[in-house]
């Protein structure tokens, strides 16, 4: 079930949860990505608030960035959606995500770069480039 942005937020602000299910392997005949280190896969999703982030900055979601529950602010970051591919870098600002199994939180802009828009959740892989 594809749920609206709207519905989302209700649903969030009325304190509902969600499980997100995500692809584990990649389809058979699609190459996987081999990320740099295991430990730096997992899930990811998207998000495009207007509030401010943990660094203080305002959220942007037109930005190449995301967040991260631990990496310094400003690291940059190289994010490979497992299923596709794609790769986009992204410049961490924020703290979270706040959800077993997800690794990062990425902009709207940096979700629509490895194609995770409309499924809202990817498995990636990510390695630090600065």
């Amino acid at each position: 079930m594809k749920l609206t942005s709207a519905a989302l937020a209700a649903a969030f602000a009325l304190g509902a949860t969600f499980t997100a299910v995500t692809p584990s392997q990649a389809a058979p005949g699609q190459a996987k990505a081999t990320p740099a280190k295991a430990g730096n896969c997992g899930g990811a999703s998207w998000y495009a608030l207007s509030s401010r982030t943990a660094s203080g900055e305002r959220m942007n979601a037109s930005y190449l960035t995301a967040a991260h529950r631990n990496l310094k602010f400003g690291t940059k970051v190289a994010v490979t959606n497992k299923r596709n591919g794609k790769t986009v870098v992204v410049r961490i600002n924020d703290r979270g995500p706040f959800i077993r199994g997800r690794v990062l939180d990425l902009s709207k802009a940096a979700a629509s770069h490895i194609g995770m828009v409309s499924s809202g959740t990817a498995s990636i892989c990510y390695r630090v480039v600065s």
